[in-house]
C-alpha cells in the first residue's frame, strides 16, 4: 500500500546527515532502521511495551522493503504503519516512508515480529496489552 490512507497511524521521522549514502540520499539499509523505530515506538507508547524489563519482547524475524523514490537528509519523513496480520504470537506490520506532506509512499514495506520469552527466547502469545493496541491498527484489504 503506498497511498497515505491506508495507514491508521503516522509518526515524524528525522533524517540525519549520516543517513545519506555517497550517491546523496538515503541508504537503503537505514529505512530497516527507521521501520524498527516506527514499531517499536507504537508498542511502548500505545502498547505499554517496557523495552528494557518486560518478561515478553518482539523478535524481528522477516522483514522487506520496496523503494518507490529517493529522500534525502535534511527532509522530514513521516513514517505510516499499520498491522497487516495479527496471530496468536506473531504480528506482520505494514509500514510506509512519506516524504512530509505527500499523498505517496517514497518506501513501503513489512516487519515481522514473533514475540518471545526473554528468558527462555521461546514464542509466546501477545500479552493482552499488546494485542489491544495492534487490533487498533490492524487492516484489511479484502
Amino acid at each position: 500500500m503506498t497511498e497515505r490512507t491506508g495507514y491508521p497511524y503516522f509518526t515524524d521521522i528525522t533524517t540525519r546527515w549520516m543517513d545519506n549514502d555517497i550517491y546523496g540520499h538515503v541508504n537503503n539499509v537505514v529505512y530497516y532502521s527507521y521501520f524498527d523505530s516506527v514499531a517499536n515506538k507504537y508498542l511502548i507508547e500505545e502498547g505499554g511495551l517496557d523495552i528494557h524489563s518486560a518478561e515478553i519482547i518482539g523478535f524481528v524475524v522477516a522483514s522487506s522493503c520496496q523503494y518507490k523514490s529517493p529522500i534525502a537528509y535534511p527532509e522530514p519523513i513521516e513514517a505510516g504503519f499499520r498491522v497487516n496480520k495479527l496471530g496468536n504470537s506473531s504480528v506482520e506490520y505494514g509500514i510506509a516512508i512519506f516524504k512530509q506532506g505527500q499523498p505517496n509512499a517514497s518506501a513501503v514495506g513489512t516487519f515481522t515480529h514473533v514475540f518471545v520469552d526473554r528468558a527462555t527466547d521461546k514464542s509466546v502469545a501477545i500479552p493482552a496489552p499488546l494485542r489491544r493496541a495492534l487490533e487498533a491498527i490492524l487492516v484489511s484489504e479484502g
